[in-house]
């Protein structure tokens, strides 16, 4: 790789407003990960009683799992109209667009009637909230990831998008300590709380949002007038490759989430494992953690390079899906809180601070956004619907089918990263220091 490719990622030491982007970017991911995750919960813990009653336990968790894969479902629509505008009009209309309309999604679920009020209307208006939520969610990422790494300097580019990648543990601890608290409110008030809550933590994220600059890469993209017609078109035609491979990536991170944690939260409810008020309780200690295990995962692909991790992490969560399951069966609290910490604080965030930068240096600029968009979010719609999968496995195999499950997702992923270039190695390392070495520290834009 030339230093001329390299100067497509940015400016050398970044830009004065690198550490302000991220932040701005990484709020907007609190906000939105709050908001889409604690969907998540709220479907394992409350959502198969108040949507669709009548119903056995499983059916009803059945039921609630398919209206959050539906969500999922939705988000490769949302990164490919979000990765077009990107491309097309910067990365920022897009970050400000998906925050307001996720926040509006997120507030009208907490003031959803139940099936015992308005019957099959309940069930059919959070079908259609979740749509819409996994619309914002799917064009929010591209923005958010793209901004910071086109900010940052060459040599820290893992550093701030993990920056933007931690925000997503943050969302995750807040909404979990919502429902720590809700869940002494009653059945109906547990679950509406945290949602109409996130109305404030939205108007907060405009606020930062709005003062944040567009993308010096995009702007370059504009005044050389090289953007692209039709950016999805051309990165399929170009990159399709690439897109196939952030797919596989992508589904070992994200799929395996859904497994070990959105399913394991059903789990160790459902087989009277630990109670609802545990398991939040593991959930907030693994997102605590997480936060500071997904930047330090991050930082570590600056020095290493961004294959080399995934590997190693995919390997050990391809070894680890039936360790996981033993472990919870066991019933201690203590095994408890320690596999969902590992699951999460390794096996997934180890592969999400790497994607930060390793997504964004996979395309060319001019189809960046639309191209890390694809990978990205196309694998939503796997990860999505794998609670419901999982469940299913479950009646039929016991804690067999989703241990299995889980490493065979870590094995797409596995199979993904050999297959993938590196795009941070000693030669773009070396390139990086001789650039950093031989430009002023004053060129800053």
């Amino acid at each position: 790789m030339s230093k001329e490719a390299l100067a497509m990622r940015g400016p050398v030491h970044g830009t004065r407003d690198a550490k302000r982007v991220a932040v701005g970017s990484a709020v907007g991911a609190v906000i939105e990960t709050y908001d889409f995750i604690g969907f998540g919960t709220a479907a394992a813990l409350y959502f198969g009683t108040a949507f669709f009653p009548g119903a056995d336990p499983v059916t009803g968790t059945l039921a609630a799992f398919a209206t959050l894969g539906v969500g999922f479902a939705a988000r490769p629509i949302g990164g490919i109209i979000g990765g077009h505008l990107g491309d097309k009009l910067g990365r920022k209309p897009v970050l400000v667009a998906s925050l307001i309309l996720m926040g509006l999604a997120t507030f009208a679920i907490g003031l959803l009637p139940t099936y015992s009020q308005v019957g099959l209307l309940a069930p059919a208006l959070l079908v259609f909230v979740r749509i819409v939520q996994g619309f914002a969610f799917g064009a929010e990422w591209g923005g958010a990831i793209l901004m910071s790494y086109e900010h940052a300097p060459w040599k820290a580019k893992g550093k701030y998008t993990g920056i933007v990648q931690a925000g997503f543990p943050v969302g995750l601890l807040l909404a979990n300590l919502v429902f720590l608290v809700s869940v002494h409110l009653g059945s109906s008030l547990a679950w509406r709380i945290p949602f109409l809550a996130s109305i404030v933590l939205v108007a907060v994220g405009l606020i930062i949002r709005s003062k944040v600059p567009e993308s010096p890469v995009f702007e370059d993209v504009r005044d050389s007038g090289t953007i692209a017609k039709a950016p999805i078109v051309e990165v399929l035609k170009t990159d399709w490759r690439n897109i196939v491979r952030g797919i596989g990536l992508r589904i070992a991170e994200t799929a395996g989430y859904a497994v070990s944690v959105t399913y394991m939260i059903s789990y160790l409810n459902s087989q009277h494992l630990a109670d609802k008020t545990q398991t939040l309780i593991a959930l907030s200690i693994a997102s605590a953690i997480g936060i500071f295990a997904t930047s330090a995962w991050a930082r570590l692909t600056d020095r290493i390079g961004r294959r080399p991790l995934y590997v190693w992490s995919c390997a050990f969560a391809l070894l680890f899906g039936i360790p996981m399951f033993l472990l919870v069966n066991t019933g201690l609290f203590i095994f408890i809180i320690a596999t969902i910490v590992i699951s999460y604080a390794v096996c997934q965030n180890s592969l999400a601070g790497a994607q930060g930068a390793w997504f964004p240096e996979l395309f060319q600029a001019k189809t960046r956004a639309s191209g890390a968009s694809l990978a990205y979010q196309i694998s939503a719609m796997v990860s999505g619907f794998t609670p419901f999968i999982t469940t299913l496995l479950f009646v039929s195999f016991g804690w067999m089918g989703p241990a299995l499950l889980f490493s065979v997702y870590a094995a797409i992923g596995l199979w993904a990263a050999v297959a993938t270039r590196e795009t941070w190695g000693k030669r773009e390392r070396g390139l990086a220091d001789e650039a950093t070495k031989s430009t002023p520290q004053s060129v800053i834009v």
